[in-house]
């Protein structure tokens, strides 16, 4: 497959930036959003609805379920890859948004091979156990999945980038709070969807009842993703990016090879305190994801289809805090103070989530969630904003793949950390609420401990000693 066509004169005129480009209006940004929306859609396809149904309905061991589902987040160096790419080889004649659309073809194809495999491997778990038949779909499937996470590092890396392109640090919250907030759009629409499209299914429904509406579900959903892509990102690079006129250098025939780009994320202080502070906030974001749902079928004996639609309170909560953040809290605090100030409040928030399984009633479950996701909003607002700061123009695709990297890692071993951590909250205690509430204390340490780590960055010291190590790394590969 080719990597771009720049032999076609109109294609050469697009990137020479002779005039200067328009900025961004609401409308765009709304737009760019749909392509979030499509993510947050499949984000709760994968991780709202096939963990429950590995766990729950195929009784796949949740250690054993949730490290399959996080090869989709251990492919993360890839992004490292992916965003270089996106800096140096044009691909359809587009520098950010050729691969957004390879990567969403690979997103839902990967994704509708993935559930057939997981019908294969409950299939044969149930008929002859944990054989080495078993073990062989149980391989397959982590392999499908894997390739699922590089689609979506093949599409989201290069549409972070694509952000940095086309803004400046004076309107690049607003356009994260827009786009950020149609992701979490993106994650309640899809919960409400899955809730009516599973709507028939019960508690104790059958396996093949459970496989024709979760079959449905995957065409349905994934058809509609791929429109939403390209409606999101059709003529915005063309018109808006500014990515070759802020490079001091041209380096479209210049190749920063993997040493060399990991050499940049390491040459300055300030990138690996802020590495570290990504990881850790993210798991303490995500230690609860892959055993949200089987929270709601065990403590709260939800069905799938409302242990899915338990996503669209996190979704909503988030909603208003990312909108909060991004027209409030960041103008008003400071992106700092914003991410600090959530990153407490997340802390807080677990203690309700706690409490609320010793109710019973899915209703306390669900203003927590709401409460939790607000305090997400804020978080998320606060550290998005600062990451887009915490770039270079002559490689930012690198730098926003290094971010997306750590997050994604984290997000990987969140989610095996929080199948472990369940299990050993069952070995410790009896009482079923007391075992999520190990894992969901957990999950509020991780935040206090960020708020340390976050203390430590500096932007200021971070933009001066990155540009050093760029300027140096650029004349190496040049030499």
């Amino acid at each position: 497959m080719t990597t771009g066509d720049l032999s076609r004169p109109e294609l050469n005129r697009s990137y020479s930036y002779d005039r200067a480009r328009p900025k961004v209006r609401l409308l765009t940004m709304i737009r760019l959003g749909f392509f979030q929306m499509g993510l947050g859609m499949m984000s709760v396809m994968v991780f709202g609805v096939l963990n429950r149904v590995l766990i729950r309905e195929l009784a796949v061991p949740s250690t054993i379920a949730t490290v399959i589902l996080a090869l989709t987040l251990f492919v993360a160096p890839a992004r490292i890859i992916f965003g270089q790419l996106s800096d140096t080889k044009p691909l359809f004649g587009y520098y950010r948004t050729g691969y957004i659309w390879l990567g969403a073809a690979g997103l839902v194809t990967n994704a509708w091979i993935a559930v057939q495999v997981m019908w294969q491997l409950g299939a044969s778990l149930k008929a002859v156990g944990w054989a080495l038949p078993t073990y062989g779909w149980a391989g397959l499937l982590g392999f499908i999945f894997a390739l699922y996470g590089l689609s979506v590092s093949l599409c989201s890396t290069p549409f972070a980038t694509l952000l940095v392109d086309i803004t400046d640090e004076d309107d690049r919250s607003r356009l994260v709070a827009v786009d950020w907030s149609m992701l979490i759009g993106g994650t309640i629409v899809g919960a409400i969807t899955i809730g009516v499209l599973l709507k028939s299914l019960e508690i104790n429904a059958t396996i093949a009842q459970v496989q024709t509406q979760i079959d449905r579900l995957f065409i349905i959903i994934p058809a509609i993703v791929v429109l939403l892509t390209f409606f999101a990102t059709w003529g915005v690079e063309r018109k808006y990016s500014r990515f070759a006129s802020r490079v001091e250098k041209p380096i479209e025939g210049s190749h920063l090879s993997l040493g060399r780009a990991l050499g940049i994320l390491t040459a300055s202080r300030q990138t690996q305190v802020f590495f570290t502070f990504l990881v850790v906030m993210t798991m303490g974001l995500f230690i609860q994801d892959p055993i949200l749902e089987t929270y709601g079928g065990d403590v709260f004996a939800l069905p799938v289809g409302k242990t899915a639609t338990l996503n669209a309170f996190w979704g909503t909560g988030t909603l208003l805090g990312l909108t909060a953040a991004g027209f409030w809290f960041v103008p008003k605090m400071g992106k700092q103070k914003t991410a600090r100030l959530g990153c407490m409040l997340v802390a807080a928030s677990m203690l309700w989530v706690i409490v609320s399984g010793f109710t019973h009633n899915p209703v306390f479950l669900q203003l927590a969630l709401l409460l939790f996701g607000i305090c997400s909003g804020l978080v998320t607002t606060g550290a998005i904003t600062l990451m887009l700061d915490l770039t270079v123009p002559e490689t930012a695709g690198t730098f926003i793949g290094a971010w997306g990297l750590s997050q994604a890692l984290a997000k990987g071993f969140a989610t095996i950390f929080g199948g472990a951590a369940l299990d050993i909250g069952k070995s410790l205690f009896t009482d079923i609420v007391l075992a999520y509430g190990f894992v969901f204390c957990l999950q509020a340490l991780a935040m206090i401990i960020a708020v340390k780590l976050l203390d430590r960055v500096n932007v200021r010291e971070f933009q001066t000693s990155a540009k050093d190590a760029v300027k140096a790394v650029i004349a190496a590969e040049v030499d």
